[in-house]
Order: structure tokens, then sequence, then C-alpha cells
């Protein structure tokens, strides 16, 4: 199978960028609902309605689930590129639904979508209350997974750009994590299969982003849906789209999630997951908080009278304005910064730092200065 033209044959067109709302994505349901596959399960605190989709006559059960924090839309682009897959007709498309039947979640915090915000209108994070259950968002989670008693869950998010996978200097475009199902970390029949599943996805990636992927820490916590899940003795796979260089969009993530949602269910489908893959998983480099997106290296500045020479970064924040993201950067640390990495260095080799303000960076300023007096950034970047 040709996973590359299987992408771009299928991928969702009318949906993109990072900020994803029930706006975007009604038509798209709209149009896939030609025999009541979907359904709207709940509603969120501010009244949104929370939809399902619902598609396959097989006896595996898939569970998936994304913008459970509404500002990680990545995987939900890639939800929609997979849903094409199952729709057009094809004879992996027709194996596949007599195979599985797929319940999906595209929006689960709608709220938090719109206002692009991790948390929900309470300002609850949605994967710290999976035993109190104190949000309707929740609630619909929970409800479904007791009613659906799916046979894997698929817990689909974004990271930040500051991972790496480890300290290689490659960022972690892709990871994922088997979570622990008890405090003692251990492996039991259905935690195993997800770390066998991890394993073989991590097979496929290591063909398109060798070094790429990463493997995010199983300390336990029960408030998490995923560890709850494994708990309650459903195997769960955590997605994590992270970064790809200059590809803050995250369009080329959204085609290696793809990538891993068809070889997920290619492994499934061919029983692929029987032998214990433990040490594979744990050769995955764990995530690591090394990067920035930006660094400067060998600034010159003057401290109180004495010239130094030092680095500084910065790293973008993400702005909704007018129902846009920007990214607008700004300085976050200065100092040696060793064994950190940036998306974008500069080596400035002793050039003169300054700005309208100071002649030093200062924490929380946006990224806009001069090296040199005559090269100039503006919001990071060197302005041509």
């Amino acid at each position: 199978m040709n996973l590359e033209e299987l992408f771009s044959q299928n991928k969702e067109q009318s949906i993109g960028g990072r900020y994803l709302t029930l706006d975007h994505i009604q038509p798209l349901l709209d149009k896939l609902n030609t025999d009541n596959q979907v359904s709207i399960i709940g509603k969120s605190v501010l009244g949104e309605p929370i939809y399902s989709y619902q598609i396959g006559t097989g006896k595996t059960r898939i569970y998936l689930w994304s913008q459970m924090h509404g500002n990680e839309s990545t995987t939900t682009k890639a939800l929609f590129d997979f849903i094409n897959v199952l729709n057009n007709k094809s004879d992996f498309a027709e194996k596949m639904l007599a195979a599985f039947t797929f319940y999906c979640i595209p929006i689960l915090n709608p709220d938090g979508a719109r206002l692009y915000t991790r948390e929900n209108a309470n300002k609850v994070d949605l994967n710290r209350d999976s035993q109190n259950l104190t949000q309707p968002e929740s609630n619909v989670l929970r409800e479904v997974f007791e009613t659906f008693k799916p046979d894997f869950c698929f817990n689909l998010h974004d990271q930040r750009t500051i991972f790496g996978a480890g300290d290689t200097g490659e960022p972690a475009t892709v990871s994922f994590l088997a979570p622990s199902y008890n405090e003692e970390r251990e492996v039991n029949e259905n935690r195993q299969k997800a770390i066998n599943l991890i394993a073989g996805i991590n097979d496929v990636l290591q063909e398109f982003i060798p070094g790429q992927v990463g493997r995010f820490d199983d300390s336990f916590n029960i408030n998490c849906i995923g560890d709850t899940f494994q708990f309650l003795g459903v195997p769960t796979i955590l997605f994590e789209a992270g970064h790809y260089p200059n590809d803050y969009e995250r369009e080329i993530t959204r085609k290696y999630i793809f990538f891993s949602l068809i070889s997920s269910f290619k492994l499934i489908n061919e029983n692929d997951l029987v032998v214990n893959r433990i040490f594979d998983y744990l050769n995955i480099s764990q995530n690591k908080v090394v990067f920035y997106d930006f660094m400067y290296k060998n600034i010159k500045i003057n401290y109180d009278g004495i010239e130094i020479i030092t680095n500084f970064v910065a790293q973008y924040k993400e702005e909704l304005i007018e129902n846009k993201i920007h990214f607008n950067a700004y300085i976050v640390e200065a100092g040696e910064l060793e064994n950190y990495f940036g998306h974008y260095e500069y080596d400035g080799q002793g050039a003169v730092y300054s700005d309208d303000y100071s002649n030093i960076p200062k924490l929380n300023q946006k990224a806009d200065f001069y090296l040199n007096k005559n090269i100039k950034f503006v919001n990071g970047l060197i302005k041509s």
C-alpha cells in the first residue's frame, strides 16, 4: 500500500490549519451523514452539540476521539482524512468496514475549540476529569465507552513544539503512549496489545520520519482518560501530533497521523500483535523538553556596562485574533541553554544585540530586535 498516494487521494481539502471548530466540520458531517452515521450524543458547557460518527459492521470495535483539548486539532484533520478512506468504496475500505466498527468523536470539546483553549468553558482540563466526571463532555466520553464497549481506544492529541525525541536534536513529530493501568506500570495483556501496536506503527513511521518518533512518560495518573480506560481493561493508545520542521500549521504532521491510523488498523486486522514487542517500544526515544522555536547563539549584550556573549531563545504564542491563529514570538529565556535546540537557530558570532527599548533581551517581550544594528529581526525571523 502506498501511504503517500492514499493520503493525497483522501485528504479532506475543506479543513486545514490549526483553528478548527464545529463551524468548520459541520458541512463535512452533513456530507458524510448519508445513512444516519452522524448523531448528537451530548452538549458542551455552552450548549454546543457533541457529534459522533459511526461506520462499519465489523466485530472489532474501535473508539476514537479528538480535540479533548480544544486547541489540538491536527488529529481531527487526520481523522477526517481517514473517514474519507472508509467512504471511498475501495477494496481496502470494504475490508476495513467488514472487520471493524468505528465510533468517532471528532471534537469532544467544542467550546475549547472555539476559544482555542486546552480547557473547556469551565476551565477544566477534560484529561484530568476521568474519575470525578464533573463536566458534561467527560460524561459523554465515558457513557459512550460504557455503551459502545470498544476493543481498542484511540486518544488523539497534539503536543507542543518543545518536545524532542530524546536528546537527538530531532523533533518529536509523532509520539505515542501505551498508558499504565496501575502505579507499578506493569504490563498485562491489554497494555501489551497497545505496546505491540505502537511498535508496529513505529516500524512504518521510521521509513518516513526516521528518529522523529517519541514515547511519552508512562507514570500512572488515574485521572487521565487513557490510564482510566487502560485500567478498565481496554487497550488504549495515546497519539500526540508534534512538530515537523517549518510545519507550524501541522499539515505535514497531519499526514503522519493519517499513516499511523491506517497502519494501526492494518496491524489489528492482520492480528499482527501477538509477539511481545516491549523492547521495541522502550527503544522509542522518550519525549523530552529540549526545543524552543527560536535559538540565537553567541550574541553580545551589554549588561551593567559589561559586555558578555550569551544565548537567548524565543517561543511562539498561538494567539486567537479575529478567528485566526497568529504565531507571535516572545523572548522566554537567556543563558547558556546547554543541551537545548531551536527549530530555528541563528549564530550571531558575537553580533551586538539591541532593540527599541534596551540593549539586552528581556523576558516576555516580542522577539523584535537588531544584531549589529543592521540585521533586523521581526517576530523572531530576519526581515528581508
